[in-house]
């Protein structure tokens, strides 16, 4: 994670902190994940070391996206918003998810609660059905946590981070 420790946080942000790795670490072909509020700003990131250790199926090494976890949720945020607005424009109800597909990864984009949003980079060999299948089982645990004391305990924690252990 991109707190040095949960040391200090409720046992919400805690679970919220266990879930992300466990998600990380379960699932085959992810590289890096954020969580990002409804405005933004990074609530939860993945450990940037494990972007270094990726490797695709050829075996070779991969890394994460270029910059840092604040630029995923930069992507993140822009990509979970225009499907938001063509929602709109169409009439066809909430986007629950959004996924780009690159030539040599993927990335996955889906609503949590009130405009937070859980963003996935995965590997080029990552099984699109199995991520997004745990991705839905992130949300439906992380949702309804979620609250806006949540959201700012986390924003909190990142802010009071050392400069050298942030993303």
């Amino acid at each position: 994670m991109t707190a040095p420790s949960t040391f200090g946080l409720s046992s919400e942000a805690r679970n919220l902190h266990w879930l992300l790795t466990n998600l990380v670490e379960e699932v085959p072909g992810i590289l890096s994940v954020a969580v990002v509020s409804s405005d933004g700003l990074l609530l939860l990131s993945s450990d940037d070391h494990r972007n270094t250790e990726a490797r695709d199926a050829r075996g070779a090494r991969r890394s994460g996206p270029r910059g840092s976890a604040a630029d995923l949720a930069t992507v993140v945020s822009g990509i979970g918003s225009l499907p938001v607005g063509a929602a709109k424009l169409m009439d066809y109800g909430p986007v629950k998810h959004t996924m780009v597909a690159m030539d040599e990864g993927s990335l996955f984009v889906m609503s949590i609660s009130d405009g937070s949003l859980l963003g996935v980079h995965g590997s080029e060999d990552c099984d699109m059905s199995v991520v997004a299948y745990h991705m839905a089982l992130f949300v439906g645990r992380a949702g309804h946590v979620l609250t806006p004391e949540l959201r700012s305990e986390l924003r909190q924690n990142l802010e009071n981070q050392p400069t050298g252990s942030r993303p």
